[in-house]
């Protein structure tokens, strides 16, 4: 899978030279960068051209070939024209390999993610009040921008990105792979009295019955159990020009209370196996690469390492993963997990006579994800979904096999009902419309 650094991701031409306005604008990290619309940027006075190089990176990152995006972009076609071409002249004028050729050309598979119509990303917000100010001006509108001699080729192929319906209703096959349904437990119908709400993978028997599934606690982990849990900060939130690298080490920042976490706003808390997984990686991406939903949702995204090692961390954040990093040193957010202990499973029993876990490996390699064996692999996490304040665990999931997910379908539902229990309009301080 592509990574979420942004440089990389605009790489050296037109659309580095608009870096700083698009920064300025609110399109600051990938996932939000790859919802722009042509009259985005029409809006912000940008080169047409950046319309063309953000079609040919969102479509390359989607499909994990970033590798020629700039070479792509060189040629100075649009998308549309370089899906018309021959597989001879890719090859040739852009150097891609016979078998990323098939996977260039396929139009088939959704692999790109979209807001759901009633949702507004923040950084459009700000688009919006930038051209409701400036509507006298020649890029006032997106009619004007239609009109301009120089406006950008448009390329919408139907089944490049989800619709809004298969984000929500079709999105749990990526996480339910080969039939299996996920259990949960607790009433989601009434967002103003749901509880919270467990959820893994069914009991599978290994090496026919004679290996028996490690169980699952049946409730949530209890606040008290949760708000005292001493964590440290290690990343921020990735942003264009954030450089937590930049004394060449990771400081070893104060501890903090995890209630700090979500004292103002919901938070999905990401427990992490081990960040040089491949299944853990390739679980971190998919998540990221909806921040701009979790955003609108109003809610944060943070990741929970059980272990500091530091170059470990310089890896995974932000090239799979841009939302907080902290660190758990004393496994409390895990051990919550397992109902106050610890869930481990040792290489064997866990992995090679577990199909479940076999399947999810293969799942995640075919991303084509790197990987290590760096670190402890042995202790399971999951995923919370933490309300505001004092609210409580609105959504725990387990890790039963290693490699499980937590099916997005549940989690962007969990968020939605939050957003409607808090009565959140999605919109923090830091996000305000005003315009700059």
């Amino acid at each position: 899978m592509a990574s979420y650094l942004l440089e990389e991701f605009v790489g050296e031409g037109v659309l580095k030279a608009a870096l700083t306005e698009l920064i300025r604008g609110g399109w600051d990290d990938v996932p939000t960068m790859k919802l722009m619309r042509a009259e985005d940027i029409a809006i912000h006075g940008l080169d047409p051209r950046c319309w063309d190089a953000l079609q040919i990176r969102t479509y390359l990152h989607n499909r994990s070939l970033m590798q020629y995006a700039q070479r792509m972009e060189d040629t100075g076609k649009s998308l549309s024209e370089l899906l018309s071409t021959s597989p001879s002249v890719l090859i040739s004028e852009c150097g891609m390999k016979r078998g990323h050729v098939a996977r260039f050309i396929d139009r088939t598979t959704a692999c790109g993610v979209v807001m759901p119509p009633s949702f507004i990303s923040t950084a459009r917000k700000r688009t919006l009040a930038v051209s409701s100010v400036d509507a006298s001006s020649e890029y006032g509108s997106s009619q004007s921008f239609a009109k301009t001699s120089n406006s950008p080729r448009q390329y919408h192929p139907s089944s490049d990105r989800e619709s809004p319906s298969q984000l929500f209703n079709t999105v749990a096959s990526q996480s339910s792979e080969s039939g299996r349904n996920y259990a949960n437990r607790g009433k989601t119908d009434d967002p103003q009295l749901f509880k919270g709400v467990v959820g893994a993978a069914p009991a599978q028997p290994r090496l026919c019955g004679l290996i028996q599934p490690p169980p699952v606690t049946a409730a949530v982990a209890p606040l008290s159990a949760l708000e005292n849990i001493s964590v440290q900060k290690l990343t921020p939130a990735y942003k264009a020009g954030i450089d937590p690298w930049a004394y060449r080490e990771l400081k070893s920042p104060p501890p903090m209370k995890a209630v700090e976490l979500w004292s103002l706003k919901p938070t999905l808390i990401f427990c992490i196996r081990r960040p040089g997984c491949v299944m853990c990686r390739a679980e971190a991406h998919q998540l990221y690469a909806r921040k701009p939903i979790f955003d609108a949702l109003g809610v944060q995204l943070v990741a929970v390492l059980h272990e500091l090692i530091e170059e470990e961390v310089k890896a995974f954040w932000p090239r799979y993963w841009g939302g907080i990093v902290v660190a758990d040193k004393n496994r409390d957010f895990f051990k919550a997990l397992g109902g106050g202990r610890l869930q481990q499973e040792g290489f064997f029993s866990g992995f090679i006579f577990n199909p479940a876990a076999l399947s999810n490996y293969k799942r995640a390699k075919a991303t084509g994800i790197e990987n290590n064996l760096k670190g402890d692999g042995t202790i399971k996490g999951g995923l919370l979904i933490m309300r505001p304040g004092k609210g409580g665990v609105a959504y725990q999931f387990v890790e039963r096999n290693f490699g499980d997910w937590a099916p997005l379908c549940e989690v962007l539902d969990i968020c939605g009902k939050l957003k409607q229990q808090n009565g959140l309009n999605g919109t923090t301080k830091e996000e305000s419309l005003e315009v700059f």
